[in-house]
């Protein structure tokens, strides 16, 4: 049988096996590993267990995981395929965490990118505003706030508040005239000389 161009003796464990039990080598006559697919894993794991336990390192245990699965070292749960990004470099084709951990951990990292704080941080400055936007004091915070010029975190404010703050580019004279404006005080500029406005005090 072993001389059947369907099938190969493993040299380790010695049992005949389909030729697909078999990864690919080029440097072999026959294109083929001497070592079945099967052998080759218990090995790596072997090696993989030895070189964690010399370095101090825990050792992951393997975790049985159905087909069209993968385990999220990051959060501990196997999920399907599609809740993972692709990945065309990996060996299975798929990101080293799932979709979610990719995004809290891209959150995380933007946050302390950005605006120097840890989650932690963001958390406690919105516990510290009573868990509302401490513009509105209404809706919840979402969206860190500091100023442009200088980077210092001011608040945490809700979507509406921030693009608000945005749209005003953070000038608190026009800020001031908008207040006027909405509660009905005066506030058109008075035309005193060409391109020269009076602006209400």
């Amino acid at each position: 049988m072993a001389g059947e161009p369907d099938a190969k003796q493993c040299r380790k464990c010695k049992r005949v096996l389909p030729l697909a039990a078999f990864a690919r080598d080029r440097n072999r006559r026959d294109g083929l590993q001497v070592h079945c697919r099967e052998c080759v894993a218990e090995y790596s794991a072997a090696h993989y267990r030895r070189r964690r336990e010399v370095m101090g390192k825990p050792v992951r245990e393997k975790v049985e995981v159905p087909a069209g699965h993968k385990l999220c070292r990051t959060c501990g749960e196997i999920k399907p395929h599609s809740e993972w990004h692709r990945n065309a470099s990996a060996s299975d084709g798929l990101s080293t965490r799932c979709k979610a951990c990719r995004a809290a951990q891209g959150r995380e990292l933007h946050l302390k990118r950005q605006y120097g704080l840890t989650q932690a941080e963001r958390d406690e400055l919105i516990a510290s505003q009573g868990g509302v936007c401490c513009v509105c004091l209404a809706a919840p915070p979402a969206h860190v706030d500091h100023c442009h010029e200088t980077g210092r975190v001011r608040g945490v404010l809700c979507f509406s508040c921030n693009a608000a703050l945005g749209q005003f580019k953070d000038r608190p004279d026009v800020i001031r005239r908008a207040a006027a404006y909405v509660e009905g005080t005066s506030w058109k500029p008075t035309l005193v000389a060409p391109g020269v406005y009076l602006l209400p005090s």
